[in-house]
């Protein structure tokens, strides 16, 4: 395709008029409201074009509600900090975050002597569940799975263990309700990015 510009002293002009196969290629249209995106090969109808940065932040920033009153300038001084330490908060694909530096070693009290939460005795069961559960545990115990304890007999697990049943098929689970009182909290506790501006804009109101 061939295009011929003609030069004029003082004049500005507003748009240039191209051929419609590349307005339909490159993504021009006549009021300039639509991104630009490039072609890669000889297959035309593969569009690629880069995400703008105020996009990006809407994405990471999208479940936040951020004050219509704010100017541009405004927003950007809350939302830019907020995008630039994203690894900081919480995501759906990355739940915990990840201050990097700021790792936290969670230390659980497994060794000998218990402390007294978990050397609970088992819960007790009545003669019907007790043959039901008599019943039930025999193949796992065949198996080697699991083991007969005594009620004297110190073992390296959680007590008691569960049998929980849901949609007609049961699940061994431990009791760590206990074993979690004694854990050491999180010293920098995570939260969504969202929940520092929901409470800027409490205060704000």
């Amino acid at each position: 395709m061939t295009v011929e510009f003609v030069v004029m002293e003082n004049c500005s002009s507003t748009h240039f008029i191209l051929g419609n196969d590349y307005l339909i290629i490159y993504g021009i249209d006549l009021h300039n409201n639509k991104d630009r995106y490039l072609t890669m090969g000889d297959n035309k109808r593969l569009k690629f074009a880069s995400l703008p940065f105020k996009r990006q932040m809407t994405e990471q920033l999208k479940e936040a509600e951020i004050s219509l009153h704010l100017t541009d300038k405004q927003e950007n001084e809350i939302s830019s900090p907020l995008y630039d330490h994203k690894g900081t908060f919480s995501s759906d694909k990355k739940p915990l975050g990840a201050a990097i530096g700021h790792e936290v070693d969670i230390i659980l009290n497994i060794k000998r002597p218990y402390p007294p939460l978990l050397r609970r005795p088992a819960y007790p069961a009545s003669s019907k569940a007790r043959e039901a559960l008599e019943t039930h545990i025999k193949e796992p115990l065949d198996l080697g799975v699991i083991k007969n304890v005594h009620h004297n007999e110190e073992v390296e697990i959680t007590t008691p263990v569960l049998v929980a049943w849901h949609i007609g098929k049961s699940r061994m689970v431990g009791d760590f309700r206990a074993l979690n009182t004694y854990i050491v909290p999180d010293r920098y506790p995570i939260q969504k990015s969202k929940l520092p501006l929901l409470k800027y804009l409490k205060k704000c109101i």
